[in-house]
């Protein structure tokens, strides 16, 4: 052969050679390809492993009851009715919750418990979870114990004040005596609040939120500081609740939710999309009315997955199949929750503000992660 067509051969070679070595693939190739040799695309998702079994959901489970720990009364949140029975925005959540593991809003036991002992109520077991206006904090988040499993109200510390003193800020309060909780945030914000505007004041700290709430009835200091959600149950239970108004200052931002024990992070997912599924149904227009029907007609595959028709996302948090629509048809939708307990259906009457959803006019902060 000539000189050109001996390199026209070895150039041939060379191409069959990359060629077959494309055919053939390397190690890692054959074992990222598909049963048919097919390579997986972008739009596969990661394999589904069975979810590693809880053992705090094992043992509700075995003891067939869930324990919440709730607030010792806090009217619209938590607290006892005139026939015994248990009331409230995060009381809902709890049996919202025993209905997603059990099929039954009534299997679970409340626990009421104070802000001093209550993480030590977690740590002992005698709760499954806090279902009580627990702030989620940096310090709390980071400290070992609790893992919060999101936000179901948001809040911010105000100051309920008398009428008759006719202020217009919590700025005039100074040399004012003010009622606050121990245990909590609330003394630590009022401090920080006074402090950076080098205003003179009295903290009185009470041992709990009613003893602080009474001794504010009862005049021993001149405004009493808590969660605005708090005040305004505060100020339905005194004499002439017109005589009392809540000052427009909020100094604090209170993110107020569940939370579980760290270590168990199973457990925590489970309370987290159960919380989450009461807030997309809302989004989705899922009520406790036509949970059922939503249920069996509905085609859009949102709501399909919401509900169980279409997919296993209950398996995936150790729940039933119906883990959602159970919980919504037990309690109705995170709105629902809402209004009955603290809305517009509600001796307090708290305007939605930053707990409209994210899309309403105008929007707030709760927002559906998706069921996907």
């Amino acid at each position: 052969m000539g000189a050109q067509a001996t390199g026209f051969w070895m150039r041939l070679a060379a191409l069959g050679g990359l060629s077959l070595l494309a055919a053939c693939g390397s190690e890692t190739d054959r074992v990222a390809a598909g049963p048919e040799g097919d390579v997986p695309t972008a739009t596969t998702g990661p394999a589904v492993q069975a979810p590693v079994e809880s053992p705090t959901l094992a043992a509700i489970k075995r003891r067939g009851r869930l324990n919440c720990g709730v607030n010792q009364g806090l009217v619209g949140f938590a607290y006892l009715d005139n026939r015994g029975e248990w009331r409230g925005f995060d009381v809902d959540f709890c049996r919202g919750l025993a209905a997603a593991i059990f099929g039954n809003p009534d299997a679970v036991r409340f626990v009421p418990l104070n802000a001093s002992d209550r993480f030590q109520a977690l740590a002992d077991g005698r709760i499954d979870v806090l279902w009580r206006n627990t702030s989620w904090t940096m310090e709390r988040d980071t400290g070992g114990t609790l893992a919060f499993a999101g936000v179901n109200y948001y809040d911010g510390q105000g100051f309920l004040v008398r009428r008759s003193l006719d202020l217009t800020s919590a700025a005039e309060l100074t040399g004012a005596r003010v009622c606050v909780q121990a245990g909590s945030t609330s003394a630590l914000n009022v401090d920080d609040y006074f402090r950076s505007r080098g205003i003179d004041y009295r903290p009185v700290v009470q041992p709990t939120e009613e003893a602080a709430r009474l001794a504010y009835g009862r005049e021993d200091c001149d405004a009493f500081s808590a969660d605005v959600s708090a005040l305004a149950a505060a100020r339905t239970t005194l004499s002439d609740p017109q005589q009392h108004v809540i000052l427009p200052d909020v100094i604090s931002k209170e993110p107020l939710g569940p939370v579980t024990r760290r270590g168990d992070e199973q457990w925590t997912a489970a309370v987290r999309w159960t919380l989450n599924a009461l807030i997309l149904a809302e989004e989705l227009g899922v009520t406790q009315a036509n949970v059922t029907t939503d249920s069996a007609a509905n085609r859009d595959p949102r709501i399909g997955r919401l509900l169980g028709t279409e997919g296993e996302f209950g398996t995936r948090l150790g729940l039933p199949r119906t883990w959602a629509a159970d919980a919504i048809g037990a309690v109705g939708n995170y709105g629902e929750i809402f209004e009955r307990n603290v809305g517009s259906q509600s001796p307090l009457d708290l305007a939605r503000g930053l707990n409209a959803q994210w899309n309403a006019r105008p929007g707030g902060l709760i927002y559906g992660l998706p069921v996907r």
